[in-house]
């Protein structure tokens, strides 16, 4: 029933209102996002080497951009990152990169404008600002039932891939590695999860900020390193992420519709569950930062999207492609560790360990401030108790159930939540500038 309900909502209608939102506002911002990439990194990620770029927020219920930044790619690079990548690959073939670019690529438009409008529509009420997609969707299209929508979705999909998603990649990397019990796995991370969320965006900023950048370096360094090692290969590695992406079948050389649908499907799918462009959580996110200017917090959310995935997904990819391990007969984390290994030796799994957990738990924080946001709206002050209680108790309940069943039923809540944010956008996409 799950999988059949999770077809049924990534069918073709989800897949071409993405895909044609993403179009649609990149004609709107005359393809901004990739025209003008260079100036969106000097005024964003070049900007934290300025000795006046804040690390900290002026403002006691905001936070600053930088930790902004971070706890939004939290929220982005979790598991997609390593173990979704592989799952694309041994799903959906090689041509599946090709695909996750494309949504990347499309889903930078997307952030902008979730950004952009999310910010001028962004309200402070008792202390806390209200923004993201239920601002926009109410306020600037005048009706709140999309609004509701979104939260809901977004409170179950905070639960789904925020959260279960997450934890069962920590415990099952833990219990293969190490044959450590899920259970337990999961009592330390709801406790630690606790510990962080208990102090609000400001600590979950702190936390995110301590963790992510670091660790994106370290990762995208070590599987560079194994590309470099391999580099006789990249002309066969991409030759066949081109190939698989529009259905040339790898023997004969003739075209495939069913290796075509199932590259464009898993590509894109797995595409959105990396960066997230459409869902709108990066504008949840962005809307607890002090930064003002609507054009700016969208061009760091242009930036998100290109570390997340033309970056940290490519290579983790192509790092796989190219030390000739998809043979191997494994999937998810087991199969970029046997990549790393080939490289690294010994010390592999433990560096996998490692990235998994902890991506995994930055995004679950950063999830959390998501689901949080939704709550806020839909219940005021009265509900975050007892959405802190639910999300904990999930996180012990996600490390000890079925990693195929928790994928589907986070896809599932992906693509419900997508539905009205999309639409908004493109009910709004007149109010997104560029200048």
């Amino acid at each position: 029933m799950i999988y059949k309900l999770n077809s049924i909502v990534w069918g073709a209608p989800l897949l071409i209102l993405l895909l044609g939102t993403g179009l649609l506002i990149s004609i709107r911002i005359k393809f901004f996002q990739i025209k003008k990439f260079g100036y969106i990194l000097k005024n964003t990620f070049f900007t934290l080497f300025r000795s006046k770029s804040p690390t900290e927020s002026k403002d006691k219920d905001s936070i600053s951009q930088f930790k902004a930044v971070s706890t939004a790619l939290a929220a982005a690079m979790g598991t997609g990152n390593i173990v979704g990548v592989a799952t694309a690959l041994t799903i959906g073939g090689p041509g599946a990169i090709f695909w996750m670019w494309i949504s990347a690529i499309l889903g930078m438009s997307l952030v902008y404008a979730e950004n952009y409008l999310g910010t001028i529509y962004r309200k402070k009420k008792n202390g806390v600002w209200y923004g993201g997609p239920m601002a926009y969707l109410e306020h600037g299209t005048g009706r709140r039932i999309p609004a509701i929508c979104f939260a809901a979705f977004c409170c179950l999909a905070s639960l789904g891939m925020g959260n279960m998603t997450q934890i069962n990649s920590i415990s099952s990397v833990l219990n293969d590695s190490f044959g450590i019990n899920p259970l337990p796995i999961g009592i330390i991370g709801a406790i630690a999860t606790a510990a962080v969320v208990s102090g609000g965006i400001k600590r979950i900023g702190t936390a995110s900020q301590a963790i992510i950048p670091v660790l994106t370096l370290l990762y995208i360094s070590a599987a560079l390193i194994i590309t470099a090692i391999n580099y006789r290969s990249l002309p066969e590695v991409f030759g066949d992420i081109f190939k698989g992406a529009f259905g040339i079948a790898p023997v004969g050389g003739g075209i495939s519709g069913a290796l075509i649908s199932r590259s464009i499907n898993t590509g894109l799918r797995r595409g959105v569950f990396s960066n997230e462009a459409g869902l709108g959580s990066c504008a949840l996110l962005h809307s607890s930062a002090d930064g003002k200017d609507p054009k700016q917090l969208g061009m760091w959310a242009i930036t998100e999207v290109f570390i997340d995935t033309i970056l940290c997904c490519t290579v983790t990819a192509v790092a796989i492609l190219s030390s000739g391990v998809m043979d191997c007969g494994k999937d998810g984390a087991p199969l970029v560790t046997e990549a790393f290994k080939s490289c690294f030796g010994n010390a592999a799994p433990y560096f996998i360990t490692a990235s998994i957990v902890l991506f995994a738990f930055a995004t679950i924080i950063g999830w959390f401030h998501c689901g949080e946001c939704s709550v806020r709206y839909l219940f005021g002050e009265t509900g975050i108790g007892f959405y802190k209680f639910i999300f904990t108790v999930f996180i012990v309940v996600g490390s000890v159930s079925k990693l195929e069943a928790v994928w589907a039923v986070s896809d599932i809540f992906n693509g419900l939540m997508a539905i009205p944010n999309l639409s908004g956008l493109i009910i709004l996409r007149k109010k997104i500038k560029i200048e």
